[in-house]
């Protein structure tokens, strides 16, 4: 027992790696050691909020767990050990003053206390936020420069950059790099900084990703650059910036007051997009984004004063009165609100009357415009010339854009319409206080690789031909492939809500239809499906059904052929293939002895020379039929709210198109990831399901992956500003965008 406190003492000054016993005659602890970032990258569970935990756990001799009373000591010397709870859940703390901590977990025995194990886990910085820009678009020999922040503030730690094909590769991508450049201070995060500049000749558009590392950590954070060879240029900090007159919407901006306190401290902000304009009867302009972004999810007054850029874009500081940020002018005040709180209301929208000559009458959005002699996208205002104004209806794989903060200019897909989902809202910005979760019905579901991300909140979703308005995006997040998938209220509903609860009569301010300059960065569903290895049991359980699958093979029936594969509506699941012949519409059964069936039609001369198609879009999108989609509404309409009731990891049931079979609807079905049930049904009431798994839906940031990203305001007082200074007694809290 004596070699207890000289071990904490070591750990505590971080004086390196520290030797723990982690088992006694009477019990064991595991894992011995671990190493982690304050990312969370490297832990080895999730807790029932779905944030990333290193698990600990307490075993007797005989296997059983044993009892014991879980206490961490060492770690940083400002920061702390981070937190362990009573069940052995770990989090690191938010970010470290040194390149590493060595953090020690101490279990003791309930029945005998001074009977303890030791576990010594070291702790370097992560990422403190995702790379900025976290998106781009560039012509041939266009450059942006690229930052990372990492969670340390002093120490000799920095970051790594590196090209790849993919989020997580090492290698490939066009282009080149510039050598990084950090800035390192004890007052402040460490930055690094590259410059990547595309190649000078681009044939085809793709993406490349920037991969960043930090030091010796496990987590990864990435930039992707859409390599056009449109010859556009587009950086998503246009958006973020102040606009000195004059204000185009799909920038920053918010609630003057979105901010939370701890005593006289501001310790974090909210923010999100300033969508569109709108007007009434009388002429009167209104700026138009969420009741989340404006009004602080019902808790705003009329009259608060609504700026550009917002807060997370100005130091958290209110009208920018304080060092390190920059003045701002109201751009409009708060007029009224769809209360969340009310039965009566199914959109997330607030309105604000526009500041005299603070915002561009003709209601233009960034890069809604054509292509500049620089490469860039000019502003434009939505069309309107085909709808008065009023919007039009969305339909499945329309391809729309959206102006935001934090992606900008993208383009990206109607994947399901009649959409009922839950979202989750709170009182603060730190979401430690819940307000209300409400569900919403008939909303539509939106995807594509970088389509949004937090912060896109309020900004006004277009047909991307004509760029008549589609909706109000207002919540999202990012599925297990990587795929942003944002959810947005009708526009015409938007509209015609508005008019209901605040009296009046609106329509959207704009000019005549126009195309937009798509930026789309691909929707890797699909082929992250098709790239995920099966289990073995999949693999049996199709070998199973492809015995009974080859009784359907028929010429006169237009079925070809079978094989195994993978399905797409549900990723992981093994599948059996029908190749059905491509003249003809084969009817092809949603399951065979329990297994899900894809249908590609294809010729009977390709299934016996082996060159079929490997899935059914390969020869480019499908149509389907309007008929489907309306009798998969009447199963939807009477499956959902039971669905969404019986089992808790049910948080979304729309209709789209099957991706098994695309000539046939599919319920599309979202499913918490940290709830994943073991069995997903095949078909609900005939009708095939397709599943999104991802993280539930909330109104500020949501990650898929298991490290997530921290982003932190800088804390000072509320009544004088001040540096940040992570040393303080105050710890960084969460920046969140809306």
């Amino acid at each position: 027992m004596l070699l207890a406190p000289a071990l904490l003492l070591a750990a505590g000054c971080g004086s390196g790696l520290v030797n723990a016993n982690s088992s006694n005659a009477a019990f064991s602890i595991s894992p011995g050691t671990a190493a982690i970032d304050t990312n969370c990258a490297g832990c080895n569970a999730t807790n029932a909020q779905g944030s990333s935990v290193h698990q600990f756990t307490a075993t007797l001799p005989n296997g059983r767990p044993a009892e014991v009373t879980w206490s961490v000591t060492g770690g940083d010397a400002a920061s702390g050990p981070g937190s362990i709870s009573a069940s052995g859940q770990y989090t690191p703390p938010s970010y470290l003053t040194a390149d590493r901590a060595e953090v020690v977990v101490t279990a003791a025995l309930e029945a005998n206390p001074s009977l303890r194990a030791y576990s010594v886990l070291t702790v370097t910085p992560g990422f403190l936020q995702p790379l900025t820009p976290e998106n781009a678009a560039l012509g041939a020999n266009g450059s942006v420069a690229i930052t990372g922040f990492l969670a340390e503030a002093g120490g000799t730690t920095g970051i790594s950059f590196e090209l790849a094909t993919s989020p997580n590769g090492q290698s490939g991508g066009q282009g080149s790099l510039s050598a990084a450049s950090c800035q390192r201070d004890s007052k402040a995060f460490t930055s690094c900084t590259v410059t990547y500049t595309a190649p000078a000749s681009v044939q085809a558009t793709g993406a490349t990703y920037v991969v960043a590392t930090a030091g010796g950590a496990s987590s990864k954070a990435t930039s992707v650059v859409l390599v056009n060879a449109a010859g556009v240029t587009s950086n998503p900090a246009t958006h973020q910036a102040q606009f000195p007159a004059m204000l185009s919407l799909g920038s920053s901006g918010g609630n003057n007051k979105d901010f939370d306190t701890r005593g006289s401290q501001i310790v974090d902000c909210c923010s999100g997009t300033l969508g569109a304009l709108v007007e009434d009867a009388g002429k009167r302009q209104y700026l138009l984004s969420n009741n989340h972004v404006l009004a602080k999810s019902d808790h705003a007054s009329v009259g608060d004063t609504i700026i550009q850029p917002g807060l997370i874009d100005n130091n958290c500081t209110p009208f920018g009165d304080g060092a390190g940020s920059n003045p701002v002018a109201p751009v409009a005040s708060l007029t009224g609100w769809l209360p969340l709180s009310s039965k009566q209301t199914n959109a997330d929208a607030a309105i604000a009357q526009v500041t005299s000559r603070a915002v561009d009458p003709s209601g233009s959005i960034l890069e809604l415009g054509g292509r500049q002699a620089d490469g860039t996208l000019a502003a434009a205002p939505p069309g309107i010339s085909s709808t008065g104004g009023r919007g039009e209806n969305a339909w499945i794989n329309q391809q729309v854009a959206k102006s935001g903060r934090t992606t900008g200019l993208t383009c990206g897909g109607v994947s399901a319409l009649d959409l009922d989902v839950t979202v989750d809202y709170f009182l603060d910005c730190a979401e430690t206080r819940p307000y209300l979760t409400k569900t919403f019905t008939h909303q539509l579901g939106l995807s594509g690789n970088q389509f949004s991300d937090a912060g896109d909140s309020g900004a006004l979703v277009v047909d991307s031909a004509n760029t008549e308005p589609v909706g109000l995006y207002f919540a999202g997040g990012t599925d297990i492939a990587g795929v942003s998938q944002g959810v947005a209220n009708p526009a015409t509903d938007v509209l015609a809500e508005l008019g209901v609860q605040l009296g009046g009569s609106y329509s959207f301010v704009g000019a005549a239809d126009h195309a937009v300059s798509c930026l789309n960065y691909g929707d890797s569903t699909i082929p992250a499906a098709q790239g995920r290895a099966l289990s073995d049991a999949e693999n049996t359980r199709a070998q199973q059904a492809l015995a009974q699958a080859r009784i359907l093979v028929s010429s006169a029936a237009g079925i070809l052929g079978v094989a195994t594969g993978k399905s797409s509506d549900h990723p992981g699941e093994a599948a059996v293939i029908l190749y059905t012949d491509e003249s003809r519409a084969v009817s092809v059964p949603a399951t065979v002895d329990g297994a899900r069936t894809i249908a590609i039609p294809t010729t009977a001369r390709a299934v016996a020379y082996g060159s079929a198609p490997q899935n059914p879009f390969e020869a480019g999108t499908v149509s389907l039929p309007s008929s489907a989609l309306t009798q998969a509404a009447a199963v939807k309409n009477q499956a959902a709210a039971g669905l969404m009731r019986q089992n808790p990891a049910f948080f979304g049931v729309g209709v789209g198109q099957s991706l098994d079979n695309p000539r046939e609807a599919a319920l599309v079905i979202y499913v918490d990831r940290n709830r994943l049930p073991a069995q997903l049904p095949a078909t609900v009431d005939g009708l095939r399901t397709r599943y999104v798994v991802m993280d539930r839906l909330h109104v500020t940031r949501s990650y898929a992956a298991p490290a997530q990203s921290r982003l932190h305001c800088m804390p000072k007082s509320a009544g004088q500003p001040g540096r940040f200074d992570p040393l303080g007694l105050l710890l960084p809290r969460s920046l969140k965008l809306n």
